[in-house]
């Protein structure tokens, strides 16, 4: 196959890091098409919307005149049949939606996979389908980033020959810690870079009045679910909810995934909360990334479950408690810096709860500060990398 782009596009050099160059195709027009791969601003889950934000903040610092289109399970391109693995076979071979065209036609090819979908914890389904797309844009000559992101783990001999053909075919690979910095490493493509999470890239909102503690309540974690006891989690929460009022503190609970068919969203699970609590508690159920940005940026503290609820807050120099359900948070927050936290998984339920309030009166604003510059700094090198090619010409 071909890797040559479509006419009227123009190859530039990129620098890999790495001893490797990639040719990182660029349109007649000077402006690049990119394709942001697995997430979209409008998601209800605002984590995904923080990946395709902080994606697009952080490309248009490299490319300010790019042309961004962005796929997901919600808004799937028609060309791009990813129902099932074979689906995308078929149209390689046998092609009916154009798949091939729809791929060359863009200079750069962005591949999120949800921040922490490159692993097959979730499924090898999902796993499959997402390195098959990555595959079939590769064939077609695109020019494939893996975005900073999670790498790991994998749990299946499968699993892991697929993850380790996605990082070899992948022009650039940014792990987004140290531990998915090993975990590539080990599949035979060390990583190009290891930076912090996307959401540090984005644009800082203008604070909304101010609040002083946001309780982030899990809808995943409030029902029965493979990570934590549900029964247990509730417990946490509620007592942490009342304990931080009998302490004088002002506390709203805050959704972070939106209300969707799902039922792992978080709204049904703080206002179960609130219906279970002595006198009115607030419920805060944003419309979108900007108002629950705004809103975290207006409080004092945050105690969260949701790993970009913490890192939303992080972002914007408030200070989180975590209340970790899986192994990506620690790597990803103590990249930055900021060692507060529990993990559901293994500290002690019954004292949980005191000791989250007492992390919470000892958090320091100026080290959730210090972790946001952190942060915004590791991401600099990824435009160092973008933009260390030289400029096309047409």
């Amino acid at each position: 196959m071909s890797d040559r782009g479509p006419e009227g596009i123009t190859p530039r050099t990129m620098n890999t890091g790495q001893g490797r160059e990639a040719t990182l195709s660029m349109s007649a027009n000077g402006s690049p098409r990119i394709l942001v791969l697995w997430a979209e601003e409008s998601s209800p889950n605002l984590g995904v919307a923080v990946l395709a934000r902080g994606s697009r903040d952080l490309l248009l610092r490299a490319f300010p005149d790019a042309d961004f289109t962005f796929a997901n399970y919600g808004a799937r391109p028609p060309q791009v049949p990813w129902g099932r693995p074979r689906s995308l076979l078929r149209e390689r071979v046998l092609p009916r939606y154009g798949m091939q065209g729809y791929f060359r036609s863009f200079d750069l090819v962005w591949d999120t996979r949800s921040g922490d979908s490159f692993t097959d914890i979730y499924g090898l389904g999902r796993h499959l389908t997402m390195s098959t797309v990555h595959e079939m844009a590769r064939q077609a000559g695109a020019r494939m980033v893996m975005a900073p992101q999670t790498i790991g783990p994998f749990a299946t001999r499968r699993g892991r020959l697929l993850a380790s053909r996605t990082l070899k075919r992948s022009e650039l690979v940014v792990a987004r810690d140290p531990e998915s910095a090993q975990a590539a490493a080990g599949l035979g493509r060390a990583p190009d870079l290891t930076t912090a999470d996307l959401v540090f890239a984005i644009d800082q909102p203008s604070p909304a009045p101010r609040r002083d503690v946001l309780l982030n309540v899990s809808g995943l974690l409030w029902h029965e679910n493979p990570h934590v006891s549900a029964e247990g989690y509730r417990r946490v929460v509620r007592e942490t909810l009342d304990l931080l009022r009998a302490e004088g503190r002002e506390v709203s609970l805050l959704a972070h995934v939106l209300d969707t068919p799902n039922p792992d969203n978080d709204v049904p699970a703080i206002r179960a909360l609130a219906d279970e609590v002595e006198g009115d508690v607030e419920v805060i159920v944003p419309e979108d990334l900007d108002s629950v940005r705004a809103t975290i940026a207006g409080a004092n503290a945050l105690i969260g479950s949701r790993m970009h609820a913490c890192l939303n807050a992080l972002s914007v120099g408030v200070p989180a408690v975590p209340l970790a359900y899986s192994r990506k948070f620690a790597p990803l927050l103590h990249s930055v810096g900021w060692t507060t936290g529990f993990d559901l998984r293994t500290d002690d339920l019954e004292t949980l709860p005191q000791k989250v309030v007492v992390a919470t009166e000892a958090l320091d604003p100026a080290e959730a500060e210090a972790a946001a510059a952190k942060g915004r700094a590791s991401l600099d090198a990824v435009l160092d990398l973008l933009r260390s090619s030289p400029r096309v010409t047409s």
